[in-house]
């Protein structure tokens, strides 16, 4: 007697194979949206940073504008000199005299607590009077992924 086939007896299995490949390309989009959800809080974190930077940097302009002498050439470029902090060195490893100002220290101290991986060795402030009171703030980081420290400068001239 001559063995019966069902019909469509050749296909068992198919649906399982189905199901297992649309598992796998269902699995691949949640990894990708996942990947795609933590490159997206790592930018935001670093655009916050950048933010708290900018900010602090402006601050100390502004307190540098607020707080010099103004009352003649002399007094002015001699209330400037008094916000310079390390204006020697590069790439966020500088060096030299460090300001004793009271608003400078203030700034250095709201700086390492709000940006990572900062320390007062690592913010600039130079101060240049033979280049028209050319005022030069830079503020360096460095998140821990971070190879290098990013910086944020502010260039301004006070008159």
């Amino acid at each position: 007697m001559a063995a019966r086939h069902w019909p469509g007896a050749r296909e068992q299995g198919i649906v399982l194979i189905e199901a297992m490949i649309g598992i796998l390309i269902f699995s691949i989009g949640v990894l990708a949206v996942i990947a795609m959800q933590a490159s997206a809080i790592s930018a935001q974190s670093d655009a916050q940073y950048r933010i708290e930077a900018s900010n602090l940097v402006d601050r100390m302009m502004g307190e540098i504008n607020l707080n010099v002498d103004r009352s003649n050439a002399t007094n002015l470029q001699n209330s400037l000199a008094a916000f310079s902090h390390q204006p020697n060195g590069a790439n966020c490893d500088f060096s030299g005299t460090a300001s004793d100002n009271a608003q400078v220290a203030a700034w250095l101290n709201d700086a390492t607590a709000q940006l990572p991986g900062t320390s007062a060795a690592m913010q600039q402030i130079i101060v240049d009077t033979g280049n028209f009171n050319q005022v030069s703030i830079t503020l360096c980081w460095q998140n821990s992924a971070d190879s290098v420290p990013r910086r944020h400068t502010l260039v301004a001239y006070v008159n």
